[in-house]
Formats: C-alpha cells, sequence, structure tokens
C-alpha cells in the first residue's frame, strides 16, 4: 500500500522517514519529495507498505504524530488519474 505523508519538516530525511514507518512493518521503499531549485524537501513523500495489514497501522499511529517540530499527515495514496 502507497502511503502519501505530509507536513514533514523541511530537515526530515528520508532514512528518519523509513525508520519511523519500519516500527510499524516492511517499508519497500521511501521518497521524499524534493524541490529541484533548491534541492531541499518540499515537505511530504510517499511511503510503500507491501502489507495492507502493516501500512493501516502505521497510518492509525503515526497521523497527527509530531515529529521534528510538525505534525504530520499520514492516509492512502490516491492513485494519479490517466
Amino acid at each position: 500500500m502507497k502511503l502519501l505523508v505530509r507536513n514533514l519538516a523541511r530537515t526530515t530525511t528520508e532514512e528518519q522517514v523509513k525508520e519511523l514507518f519500519e516500527e510499524y512493518g516492511t517499508v519497500q521503499w521511501c521518497k521524499l519529495i524534493m524541490d529541484k531549485a533548491t534541492g531541499g524537501s518540499k515537505g511530504f513523500g510517499f511511503v510503500e507498505m507491501p502489507k495492507p495489514g502493516e501500512a493501516k497501522v502505521a497510518v492509525k499511529n503515526l497521523n497527527g504524530r509530531s515529529i521534528d517540530g510538525n505534525k504530520i499527515r499520514v492516509k492512502k495514496a490516491e492513485d494519479k488519474e490517466s
């Protein structure tokens, strides 16, 4: 299940996000979206967890949690319309 993680602090790293989600299960991959102009984080990213049950527990436990001073928002990522 692909999850959208929003409202991340610009200083939060991909590795920190991955470790956070690994507390709830297997993380297939984690990707923060970077600003092409500055090279810094745009404050959101995606996490892929192969087991839906683990992903749902991660969403329940991490949505609203304060990380690096920001309350993050976690939800199931919507598939892009083609």
